[in-house]
């Protein structure tokens, strides 16, 4: 039900796309059709990229997936400029209304056996003609822009957190989150994580949930190069939303395979037994059997210690707050990955990136490393942070 509405919404926005860049624009009746085959044939590409993505191998997915994804970019920034646009159209209506062309006569006979009259382009023409080649330079530049700082790598952050005070100053936590292996990302995205990550030297490693979109069988060599992460203390990870549609049992010991230590609901010492390390699984697995507890995550825990929770969404800081967790180290969001999403992510979640402080709690969310749908990240660049325990903090962020 939810894919035949979702379906719907896409080809009636897709009619409104038709009328303003095909309709209005050309005069010929033959420019017409090609440009609604055009983009009819968009329509049916992100149609399949949003069905069959999860069904079909990763190698038969990205045939689809990147022409679909890419469009599904451009098609969000041609609505947005396209009804800003809206505006101007509404301001220039009595201006296009008096436009001595609009009421051009039909060609005489004559005219018509002789040579036929050519058609004057009227000021509406002219109007949807140019409101549709700023829109489309507008959001090429905008996707343009975008797929570079997605396929570019992730940015290096360091973050200082003061928690846990002179003991454990110095002490690193490299924080990955949202890798999202899939019909466009493969074994070369997992591997230039791991060399970012590793060049950092930390302390120990933390992934927060959303590794792939797709099963081991399908992914599992692209998510090989994990065993080859370095860190004194060791990689832990917890589940995110997208283990969960992917199967989160086979993930999980697939990850402990390569050398990850999966924290289930449970803590760890970690630094010399000076820091608590916990970890909980997703909100999703309430529905697969899997919920995430956070007091029996922290139960016989030292209460003089410190500690660090590892939690894929922000939301559940409110119950690690209640529980007295020092630090929680999120992903999920993206950082909204396209503008302007971060507004309906922070409309769903207490944070969107960076540092922040809930309840006394600190929160650090990670933009993630990968990207989900598109390879397309505006105003949200991709991410590896390391946060920095027992600094100064620089504030919220």
């Amino acid at each position: 039900m939810l894919f035949a509405v979702l379906g719907l919404l896409v080809v009636l926005l897709h009619y409104y796309l038709w009328k303003r860049l095909v309709r209005d624009v050309f005069t010929s009746g033959r420019a017409r059709l090609v440009g609604t085959v055009v983009l009819v044939v968009l329509v049916v590409c992100v149609l399949a990229t949003l069905t069959l993505a999860r069904v079909v191998p990763p190698q038969v997915g990205a045939w689809f997936a990147w022409p679909g994804y890419i469009w599904l970019a451009l098609f969000l920034y041609l609505m947005l400029a396209l009804l800003v646009l809206e505006l101007v159209r509404l301001a220039l209506r009595p201006w296009v209304r008096a436009d001595p062309a609009a009421a051009q006569a039909e060609p005489t006979t004559a005219e018509t056996e002789a040579e036929p009259r050519k058609p004057v382009v009227g000021r509406r023409v002219f109007l949807a003609r140019s409101a549709a080649v700023v829109a489309g330079v507008a959001s090429a530049t905008t996707v343009g822009v975008g797929m570079g700082t997605a396929l570019g790598g992730p940015q290096l952050k360091r973050v200082p957190v003061p928690v846990g005070g002179s003991a454990l100053r110095g002490y690193r936590i490299a924080v990955v989150s949202d890798i999202h292996l899939g019909p466009i990302s493969g074994r070369a995205h997992t591997e230039r994580i791991v060399r970012a990550i590793n060049e950092t030297e930390p302390d120990l490693v933390a992934m927060v949930g959303d590794l792939a979109d797709g099963s081991v069988p399908e992914l599992g060599e692209a998510a090989a190069p994990l065993r080859d992460l370095v860190s004194r203390e060791g990689t832990f990870f917890v589940t995110g939303n997208h283990e969960y549609y992917s199967g989160h049992e086979q993930w999980i010991t697939e990850l402990e395979r390569l050398g990850l230590h999966y924290l289930r609901n449970e803590h760890t010492l970690v630094a010399g037994d000076r820091l608590t390390l916990a970890g909980v699984p997703d909100v999703t697995g309430k529905s697969f059997s899997d919920a995430p507890d956070i007091p029996e995550a922290l139960r016989g825990r030292r209460p003089e210690l410190p500690t660090v929770l590892l939690a894929h969404q922000p939301v559940q800081v409110a119950d690690a707050a209640a529980a007295g967790v020092d630090l929680q180290l999120s992903g999920h969001t993206h950082g909204g990955q396209l503008w302007p999403f971060h507004y309906a992510v922070r409309a769903a979640q207490p944070a969107v990136s960076g540092l922040s402080q809930v309840d006394g709690t600190w929160l650090y969310v990670s933009n993630g490393a990968g990207f989900w749908g598109p390879p397309v990240r505006v105003g949200a660049p991709p991410d590896i942070t390391v946060v920095e325990l027992g600094g100064p903090s620089q504030g919220p962020s």
